[in-house]
């Protein structure tokens, strides 16, 4: 166990850093198979022209294009898509957190997502979004966001986010939760409770004709009295038919000029780190995000549809 004495008030847990010696990027990660018969998103999807060429390589390049303000039309079938999308992405997130206990390895509970969409005839998301090589992000304790699952095995006393995402009829289902792996100390378990409060707080400043900045605005007045803080690095995003797209939702003070509509569809997935200094490095692998002073962090995330009298959490 290794203690964190730059701030006793962090409690005690082990740091995550790479492994030595440093392998750059993910080339030597082989992603997962995915079964011809599942729909992939346009990044996932092999070069028809060359089948020899390198799929992680292309997919790097290709992204999901988009126009428009994203909004989807309510009552339609796009709207019910969107919500079996959201749905299965809630029960993969509940599938997840039974599989975290001490010993399991995040690269065991990555298997078990690909397998568990895939028998839903859905395709996960991450898996060669810009080259990502994995089914999901497990990010232990210190690392804020886009942990890759590796062969550690889960510890007692650690947090893990495992962040999920489905894409189910042509549409992307996105949610996260951080969880307690066995006995976790009461700094740990204050810092996911704060957390769980920052999303639902940002959730209540959502609805038609809201502006998008009260969501940063609503954390902020939560958080800034306290001794966390929001890392600014990362924010939530539209979504749908697309993973990722404007509205970009900012989880801090902000003066994003835009207004929520019915029908728009997004994240709000607020990363809230111990102590003053929300700042990240990014690990050799060119993803895991770690904060600089390895604090911890932890993260929660559920899908919004603003609709004409509110806004309604898909992901719930």
């Amino acid at each position: 166990m290794r203690t964190v004495d730059e701030e006793a008030s962090f409690g005690s847990y082990n740091v995550i850093l790479p492994e030595e010696p440093f392998v750059w990027g993910v080339s030597h990660i082989i992603p997962r198979s995915v079964p011809s018969t599942i729909a992939r998103p346009a990044y996932a999807r092999p070069p028809e022209d060359d089948k020899s060429s390198d799929q992680r390589s292309q997919s790097e390049d290709v992204q999901e294009s988009y126009e428009g303000d994203g909004r989807i039309q309510l009552g339609s079938e796009e709207e019910k898509k969107l919500r079996a999308s959201a749905r299965l992405a809630r029960k993969v997130r509940d599938f997840a957190g039974t599989l975290v206990r001490p010993g399991v390895t995040p690269n065991t509970i990555d298997s078990e997502i690909h397998h568990f969409i895939i028998a839903h005839g859905a395709y996960p998301s991450p898996l060669l979004y810009s080259g990502f090589p994995r089914s999901c992000c497990t990010s232990i304790n210190n690392i804020v966001s886009h942990g890759i699952p590796d062969d550690r095995p889960l510890e007692d006393g650690d947090i893990i986010n495992i962040d999920v995402t489905v894409y189910l009829n042509g549409y992307h289902g996105d949610t996260s939760e951080t969880f307690f792996v066995g006995d976790v100390d009461q700094q740990g378990r204050e810092l996911v409770e704060m957390t769980n409060a920052a999303l639902e707080t940002g959730i209540r400043a959502c609805g038609p004709g809201r502006p998008f900045k009260a969501i940063g605005k609503a954390i902020h007045e939560l958080i800034h009295t306290t001794s966390y803080s929001v890392c600014t690095s990362f924010s939530g995003h539209g979504i749908g038919r697309v993973f990722h797209r404007p509205p970009w939702i900012y989880h801090s003070l902000n003066e994003e000029p835009e207004m929520m509509l019915p029908g728009h569809c997004f994240t709000i997935e607020p990363c809230i780190v111990q102590g003053s200094n929300p700042q990240v490095w990014i690990f050799p692998d060119g993803w895991t995000a770690s904060t600089e002073n390895c604090a911890r962090s932890a993260q929660a995330e559920h899908m919004i549809l603003v609709t004409e009298t509110g806004a309604e959490v898909l992901t719930r």
